[in-house]
């Protein structure tokens, strides 16, 4: 299971990030990962729930997007998306095919919660009083 180191390899590019930024910690990593990978969604997902223990991200959700496979004819120029398996052979002229979409995996954005933020937050729990604080628990995020 390759998606292990993987998904440190993640939470060290987002650590990294963060830490340039001050973060206090990682709410949310964005990731976009193409159809034509070798990485298997489910197996990513839980490698990243073991590999975020004790990391900045600990609490981050992983927000996937999926990448769809777009092909292209290399000398009709046809795009099309593969339905059935992925042949990379033009229906149309008998050309071989390039892949334009769907071998991404690339971290799109993260959001983090700076300290500053995080005093904010705990500052403006005092200010309220008792029966409002239930109401405003959740930490707002970058």
């Amino acid at each position: 299971m390759h998606e292990i180191s993987i998904a440190e390899s993640i939470l060290e590019i987002a650590e990294e990030q963060a830490r340039a930024q001050n973060a206090r910690s990682i709410q949310l990593i964005k990731l976009r990962l193409g159809e034509f990978t070798t990485i298997v969604r489910e197996a990513l997902e839980f490698a990243f729930e073991i590999a975020r223990q004790g990391t900045l991200a600990e609490d981050a959700v992983l927000e996937i997007e999926t990448v769809s496979i777009l092909v292209r004819c290399a000398v009709c120029d046809r795009a099309t998306q593969p339905v059935v398996g992925i042949c990379l052979i033009c229906t149309v002229c008998g050309f071989p095919m390039e892949i334009l979409t769907g071998e991404e995996l690339q971290i799109e954005y993260i959001e983090v919660e700076t300290e500053e933020e995080w005093i904010k937050w705990k500052l403006s729990q005092k200010e309220l009083p008792q029966g409002q604080q239930s109401e405003s628990r959740s930490r707002p995020t970058s």
